[in-house]
């Protein structure tokens, strides 16, 4: 769910318990028969508020818990997580799972300009899915969510682009209409792909982990195995 759709549910739920609370006061006011029956009105509207506040505030604290994941570079950890963070852990997961560019690449399958576009794609949806969501609530112990993601963009993500995109760029526009395979780099750039590939795994479910997802390992594999192969172009023309 965006933030937009949060908001206007909060608002939403509020606004109801305050049109509560004036029909309340009213009510009190009708059946006591007395005066002043605009401050029992208001009366009754900022108690109906309160209410809603601080229902929205239990909802959002609601069911902390904490989960110890591992990832690469920081070892076990331990977060928690309450109802808002594990959705955008879900969230994060799934921007995550779907893309082409944590799917394994062999030798001679798939094209690392696809992979470097859609590792360029995830780094921007998981940057604004953090953007958009409400900050975890504050705890004494442990890290959160946003925490999670952030050191996946800055560790994982953004050193390998800012090593790999401009290179590979180099290459297209001084050499256009070659293949990949005859990029002197391409081998060592798929390397650490792999390298990436494999913490990205390991950040994946985490986030699952996070999120209570079942069977994330099988999720993830499942998109490996049905990925469609992309297989690169030839080194010269057909039969030559």
């Amino acid at each position: 769910m965006s933030r937009l759709g949060r908001q206007a549910g909060r608002t939403a739920r509020i606004g109801l318990s305050v049109i509560a609370g004036v029909v309340v006061g009213l009510g009190v006011h009708a059946i006591g028969h007395t005066s002043g029956s605009l401050l029992f009105a208001i009366t009754g509207a900022l108690a109906g508020a309160l209410v809603a506040g601080g229902l929205d505030a239990y909802r959002r604290s609601a069911r902390l818990a904490e989960v110890k994941v591992t990832v690469p570079q920081l070892s076990e950890l331990t977060f928690v997580v309450n109802n808002d963070s594990r959705q955008v852990a879900w969230q994060l997961f799934v921007e995550s799972v779907t893309r082409v560019s944590v799917q394994r690449l062999d030798e001679e399958d798939g094209l690392l300009r696809e992979a470097l576009t859609s590792l360029y794609g995830l780094f921007a949806t998981t940057r604004e899915t953090l953007k958009i969501s409400r900050p975890s609530t504050h705890v004494s112990v442990g890290m959160t969510v946003e925490c999670l993601a952030v050191n996946f963009l800055n560790l994982e993500l953004r050193p390998f682009l800012s090593r790999w995109h401009p290179r590979l760029r180099a290459f297209e526009e001084t050499s256009p209409g070659r293949p990949e395979m005859e990029w002197p780099l391409a081998a060592d750039c798929r390397a650490e792909l792999r390298l990436l590939q494999g913490n990205a795994r390991s950040y994946l479910l985490a986030f699952a982990r996070l999120a209570g997802v079942r069977d994330a390992e099988a999720m993830i594999d499942a998109h490996s195995v049905h990925r469609p192969r992309t297989v690169a172009p030839p080194r010269g023309p057909v039969g030559s």
